[in-house]
């Protein structure tokens, strides 16, 4: 089961890095003048959100196995699918994830 948890926490740090650069981006492409330097950079990062949701469509599939053989309940589970659509939100949240995975179910964490 130690893959289905490290599975998770990359999945986790891949979704919320690919977020705050997809957020950045968004700042810069519509929030600057048209034509600057900074906004076509900003224009240049619109294909992260493809990644982002891709990525996260399998954060999903991963999310909901692990909480499943948790035995955790539907709100533990809304809150991590949450994570992933919050910049920032989805660090702090694994980070309690991964605490009260090795609190409740070690045998999930270590092989």
């Amino acid at each position: 089961m130690t893959k289905l948890f490290n599975t998770y926490r990359v999945l986790a740090l891949v979704v919320g890095v690919l977020l705050v650069i997809g957020t950045i981006g968004s700042v810069l492409k519509y929030l600057l003048e048209d034509g600057s330097g900074l906004q076509q950079f900003g224009d240049d990062l619109t294909p992260i959100w493809l990644v982002h949701g891709w990525i996260y469509m399998v954060y999903v599939a991963v999310a909901f196995v692990l909480t499943q053989k948790a035995r955790w309940t539907l709100p533990q589970f809304g809150l991590m699918m949450i994570a992933g659509l919050i910049p920032g939100l989805i660090f702090w949240v694994e980070r309690r994830v991964a605490d009260r995975l090795r609190e409740e179910h070690p045998e999930l964490v270590t092989s």
